[in-house]
């Protein structure tokens, strides 16, 4: 599944140029986004976990156990995302059981990309 198909003809969103910071590491997060055109850099301090492109999913533990951000995200390229808060990923997950599984999977994801980098260490 690819997120980004869900919001492809949404308009507005978020629009960032490179260099921009959609959001900080310790940052209270009300919102997650689907990256819908360009590249971003999630980052832990200087230090780059990853690069997405189109269709990643950013920001989604905010809406799941309401901490605060755990890494910052950054744009690489010009970027275009889509806005989910609370109640539309409430939504998304009821009526679209493959988003929610999709969010699992990119949770296992980054969670075993950590593991595999605190092992590197």
């Amino acid at each position: 599944m690819n997120p980004a198909e869900l919001f492809r003809q949404e308009t507005g969103g978020v629009q960032l140029a490179p260099g921009d910071s959609l959001f900080r590491e310790g940052e209270k997060g009300e919102k997650m986004y689907v990256l819908l055109e360009g590249e971003m850099e999630i980052l832990l301090g200087d230090f780059v976990l990853e690069t997405i492109g189109p269709g990643a999913l950013i920001g989604e533990m905010a809406l799941i156990d309401d901490s605060p951000r755990t890494a910052s995200a950054v744009a690489k390229t010009t970027c275009r995302l889509a806005e989910i808060d609370r109640r539309r990923f409430h939504f998304l997950a009821q009526q679209t059981p493959h988003f929610a599984t999709h969010v699992m999977k990119t949770l296992a994801n980054r969670l075993r990309h950590m593991n595999a980098l605190a092992a590197a260490q």
